[in-house]
């Protein structure tokens, strides 16, 4: 069978319904090859590389209403890093997670998830939703582990069955990777990234949150559970950054996600594990650094906590993230990385050096289209800060904010009331995560919007 002919055949197979599965599609490419001279299998095996992912984006089980370009004619798809490679009729056994994530992509998913038994599933608009293929087998995960992996990581991951990383594929996009194992199997989770930054605007944020990713000095923190937003959030804050001031930045991320390029900043990305040792270390290095903006991917132990106050005391502007739902929350997860006998001294210290806190929750699109950043943002003022410097007063600290719409603040039953008055949003959705739904839903009986 020729080439043009062997890719008519299977173009035609899969238009006509009869190679439903990726399976389907993976034996119809053995079979393909395995007829083919040997000088052009290579050439077969990158085009029918570029059109599984045809099959792929039928492959979800639930209908997604999207304008998604279905073209199969896209050209080989190639890592942006080098990846081992699956060519040749030998090695074409070897699974490759390449399809699934422009599966991903073109569905407009946030993570893939593989893991040995099940099929790959990926999550759209916060739902998962699975792909038709066989489950997968150990052999399986371990090729794609084998594809994606960094070699500096491997030993690492033998000796904590745990990795973190980013890799980036040329005409997909970029992805944050966990690597970790699961009654003793390998399972891996992809997650989406953009690969620029989004504008402020874009992402949905009020004028007020460009105004603190500008401050000089202190401390912005953008919080919310895990998948809210908060990475791309503080992409959007160094974009502002980068664009409007002549600073150094320097961020330290685990992995890095979001790539920066210089404008009027100069943008200096360290990756932990890989340009640094690790949070604590990087932070008090970055101080001889000549920073002006230093951004902290997280703020996991006490250790950090200091060294990002002591760097905003000294006049540096400090970014990064915590897992907490709200402004209350934050101060008081801040306040306890300390020993009882430290924490008047820290309470002072935030006080003095906090700009403002940003939370997160995402919740769906009334159309069912995407999803939505519901935010609470809390200014620090004068209130705020004996609210914060007094633990007897730190309880008050959502209505401080509730009250603070003058200056831009306001919390998360405010926006979602915003959100469901103007038919972005739905009732059941905002009120599934209100932080005070009976209070939440007196307000919207008071505004009309429900009965």
């Amino acid at each position: 069978m020729t080439l043009f002919a062997s890719f008519l055949s299977l173009r035609w197979g899969v238009s006509r319904g009869w190679l439903g599965g990726y399976d389907d599609l993976y034996a119809y490419g053995r079979a393909l090859t395995s007829r083919s001279p040997s000088w052009v299998r290579g050439s077969e095996i990158k085009i029918f590389a570029s059109i599984v992912p045809y099959g792929l984006s039928q492959l979800l089980c639930a209908p997604i209403d999207r304008n998604v370009s279905d073209n199969p004619l896209t050209g080989p798809i190639t890592a942006a890093s080098p990846l081992p490679s699956n060519t040749g009729v030998a090695g074409f056994s070897s699974i490759s997670v390449i399809p699934m994530l422009k599966s991903l992509v073109a569905a407009g998913g946030s993570d893939l998830h593989v893991k040995v038994g099940s099929s790959p599933r990926v999550r759209v608009d916060g739902r998962l939703r699975r792909l038709k293929s066989p489950g997968l087998k150990p052999e399986d995960t371990q090729a794609i582990f084998d594809e994606v992996i960094r070699p500096d990581l491997r030993d690492t991951f033998a000796q904590s069955h745990e990795a973190d990383f980013a890799m980036g594929v040329s005409g997909v996009g970029r992805f944050r990777v966990n690597a970790y194992r699961a009654r003793g199997q390998l399972g891996l989770v992809f997650r989406h990234v953009a690969a620029e930054p989004q504008s402020l605007i874009e992402l949905g944020m009020p004028p007020v949150v460009n105004h603190l990713a500008l401050e000089p000095r202190g401390i912005v923190l953008v919080t919310g559970p895990t998948g809210s937003g908060k990475t791309t959030t503080l992409g959007g804050m160094v974009d502002a950054i980068n664009t409007e001031r002549d600073v150094n930045i320097v961020t330290i991320e685990d992995p890095i996600e979001i790539l920066h390029s210089d404008k009027r900043a100069i943008v200096n990305q360290r990756e932990v594990h890989q340009d640094t040792a690790d949070f604590d270390v990087a932070l008090r290095a970055a101080m001889r650094q000549d920073p002006d903006v230093i951004l902290v991917g997280e703020m996991r132990d006490m250790a950090t906590v200091r060294a990002a106050i002591q760097a905003a005391e000294t006049g540096h502007l400090v970014l990064s993230t915590l897992h907490t739902i709200d402004a209350q929350e934050t101060i008081n997860r801040i306040i306890d990385f300390f020993p009882p006998h430290e924490q008047q001294q820290v309470r002072l210290s935030l006080a003095a050096s906090l700009k403002g806190i940003i939370s997160q929750r995402l919740l769906p699109h009334v159309s069912g289209r995407g999803r939505i950043a519901a935010s609470e943002v809390m200014l620090n003022n004068g209130r705020m800060q004996e609210a914060i410097i007094d633990p007897e007063l730190t309880s008050t600290l959502h209505d401080m904010i509730a009250e603070g719409g003058y200056y831009g603040m306001r919390t998360f039953d405010q926006h979602l009331l915003e959100l469901v008055r103007d038919g972005r949003v739905s009732f059941e959705d905002a009120f599934a995560i209100s932080s005070r739904p009976q209070d939440f839903t007196v307000a919207l009986r008071a505004e009309g919007l429900i009965a």
